[in-house]
């Protein structure tokens, strides 16, 4: 009998999709969309009215924001709208890190400009009207606060939990980093708020007009310090440059634990969802063994959600091990 290419009597298919998606984050994230670019509207045309660099500043930094909310919206229909689609060997949660990582660049590109406009308005200072300029900067700030309050799950940097076996440990990437990645640009707009407020009221109190663009530099290199975070975190989860995370000396440590002595000849591990890992394992031994023999063992670490084993019979002086797995 010739079974077709969808048949599957063994239960050996499965779905290569391992990341559910995040509806309430997509949406709450779309309503910070909306709330930033109404203020970002605000803020430039306050600043560019009122002379302030601290508001200016922290308007085109809220632009920047506003993007970067949309993009990550976006991402959020596009890898929901595709998790179906045949051509994502491992789903499309990575089209969610992609967007986290452009916001990151987005970041950076922001502090540069801050920076830049900021040491152009302390070299040629000009004259600001402090009351206006506070007044709208307060209410950005509180725009700041409820989009944050909306995204807030999104600064988890990490969470621990126990397995049966007793290990307790953080995973300290097992957070949504589109999510994350749209939180940081609104609290780095919130920061960027208190800085151009304090600035202005130091300003109109003292008359430290150089207040004001201080506080602009320093909120760029505020930014660039979170960007550079972000991009760090998303580029090892591109480039699946995470072979030092926890869960591969796990598996080490339960490879070399097992009641069928084994060695461990291979290991690729990558990360294929939110605090979820695909990993190869190749490995030698004398004993005759199935690769369903380790992966019963490895199941013991939840976050494996695709094992591939290889096992390789080990020859010895006596000659092969006979019935090659």
């Amino acid at each position: 009998m010739i079974l077709s290419p969808n048949a599957d009597p063994q239960g050996w298919q499965h779905s290569h999709v391992f990341d559910e998606g995040n509806p309430l984050a997509e949406r709450n994230t779309l309503w910070a969309a909306l709330l930033t670019a109404a203020m970002m509207v605000v803020e430039i045309a306050g600043g560019w009215a009122f002379n302030s660099m601290a508001l200016l500043a922290d308007g085109w930094h809220m632009s920047s924001h506003a993007l970067a909310l949309g993009l990550s919206v976006l991402v959020y229909v596009v890898a929901r709208r595709l998790a179906g689609s045949k051509r994502f060997a491992f789903g499309t949660w990575k089209i969610e890190v992609l967007g986290g990582y452009t916001s990151a660049i987005l970041l950076v590109m922001v502090a540069g400009f801050m920076l830049f406009q900021s040491a152009e308005r302390l070299l040629s200072p000009t004259a600001i009207h402090y009351d206006e300029a506070i007044a709208i900067g307060a209410v950005g700030l509180l725009v700041n606060l409820v989009c944050a309050w909306l995204l807030r799950g999104g600064h988890s940097h990490g969470h621990g939990h126990g397995h049966a076996h007793g290990h307790h440990h953080d995973h300290s990437h097992s957070g949504d980093l589109n999510l994350r990645s749209a939180y940081m640009h609104v609290v780095a707009d919130a920061a960027t708020s208190v800085l151009a407020i304090a600035a202005l009221v130091g300003g109109k109190l003292w008359g430290a007009s150089w207040l004001d663009p201080v506080m602009g530099i320093l909120g760029a290199g505020l930014v660039a310090a979170w960007a550079w975070s972000l991009l760090r975190e998303a580029g090892r989860v591109l480039l699946d440059a995470e072979m030092n995370a926890p869960v591969v000396a796990e598996i080490r440590e339960v490879i070399a634990a097992s009641p069928i002595p084994a060695t461990l000849c291979d290991l690729h591990v990558w990360r294929v969802g939110k605090g979820k890992y695909a990993c190869i394992v190749s490995l030698a031994t004398q004993t005759r063994a199935t690769p369903d023999d380790f992966k019963r063992q490895l199941r013991i670490h939840e976050e494996l959600v695709h094992i591939t084993v290889e096992v390789n019979p080990l020859e010895t002086m006596a000659g092969p091990v006979p019935g090659k797995v």
